[in-house]
């Protein structure tokens, strides 16, 4: 089958996600952790190199000043030291660090989270 034709075993995968969606309240944890999320992601403004920051749920972009002529060149600093350095996978476009963690991320996660981006945006030049 094609990808969107309806092949019956995608089919059965999209209800079964779906059922685990609904039976672990994901898009319910996600609304309530939410407010909490776009509280720590503004706390960057004022860092090092932090242009603007957007959010929308549990999804943000942290955009970052460009160094001149090396268009994101600052961005992709920021992805592979935040991987290297603390283990965050995260995904960049050009000079915006794109966030959207699993929708199970409690609290002590989204610290960990931004307290490592914080630490990296005030270590760079």
């Amino acid at each position: 089958g094609y990808t969107y034709s309806g092949h019956p075993l995608a089919a059965a995968a999209a209800i079964a996600t779906l059922n685990v969606y609904r039976e672990e309240q994901l898009f319910q944890r996600a609304a309530e952790m939410a407010p909490y999320f776009e509280e720590a992601a503004h706390s960057l403004q004022g860092l090092p190199f932090v242009k603007d920051i957007r959010n929308l749920g549990l999804v943000a972009g942290i955009e970052l000043e460009s160094i001149a002529g090396k268009p994101g060149a600052r961005g992709y600093e920021l992805f592979t030291r935040a991987f290297w350095e603390k283990g965050l996978l995260t995904r960049v476009t050009g000079d915006i660090l794109a966030l959207s963690p699993p929708l199970i991320i409690n609290k002590k996660q989204v610290d960990e989270m931004f307290g490592s981006i914080a630490d990296i945006l005030k270590s760079m030049k």
